[in-house]
C-alpha cells in the first residue's frame, strides 16, 4: 500500500472514553499525562508512535481523516502528542468519510486500491470499503499487526 489512513478518536488516541469532541479543553501535561480541564486523561494507544515511525521510514505516505465536530481540538492533540509531524495530509472537519477520501486522493494522486484505512466504527469501514480502499476495522486502539500486514 502506497497510503495509509487513520481516524483518530479510538484509533489512534482515547480521549477518556469519549470522542475528542467531548473533552474539555484545554489541554496539559500534568506528571506525564495528557489532560483536559476535567482532568480526563487522552492517551495515545502504545502502538500508534512506532507505526507512524515504521510507515515513515518506509516512506509511505500518511494521511488523517476525521469527522470530529472540533477540528482544532484534534489539531490541538496532534501537536501536543507530537505526532502532526508524521501526516502528510489531515482531512479533520465534519463531514462524509466520502469527501475526506475524494480529497485525500485528489490530493495524493493515489487509487483508492492503494490505500488502506484504520478506523473504529464499522460505518466507515464499509462506507470507505465500497470506494475500493482496504478498510480494516480497529477495535481497543491501533496495534502493529494492524498495520504492518500492509507495508509489504
Amino acid at each position: 500500500m502506497k497510503l495509509f489512513v487513520f481516524d483518530l478518536d479510538f484509533t489512534l488516541w482515547d480521549a477518556g472514553g469519549t470522542w475528542c469532541d467531548a473533552t474539555n479543553p484545554p489541554y496539559y501535561w500534568s506528571k506525564g499525562a495528557l489532560l483536559d480541564q476535567s482532568n480526563s486523561e487522552i492517551a495515545l494507544y502504545p502502538d500508534v508512535i512506532p507505526v507512524l515511525e515504521e510507515l515513515k521510514k518506509n516512506k509511505r505516505k500518511i494521511a488523517a481523516a476525521s469527522r470530529t465536530f472540533e477540528p482544532s481540538w484534534a489539531q490541538d492533540l496532534l501537536h501536543l502528542f507530537d505526532i502532526d509531524k508524521y501526516f502528510d495530509l489531515k482531512e479533520i472537519y465534519p463531514s462524509s468519510k466520502i469527501q475526506h477520501f475524494s480529497k485525500i486522493k485528489n490530493h495524493f494522486g493515489i487509487d483508492y486500491s492503494d490505500m488502506v484505512f484504520f478506523d473504529d466504527e464499522h460505518r466507515n469501514i464499509h462506507e470507505v470499503g465500497k470506494l475500493g480502499v482496504e478498510a480494516v476495522f480497529v477495535d481497543d486502539g491501533l496495534r502493529r499487526e494492524h498495520v504492518f500486514r500492509y507495508l509489504k
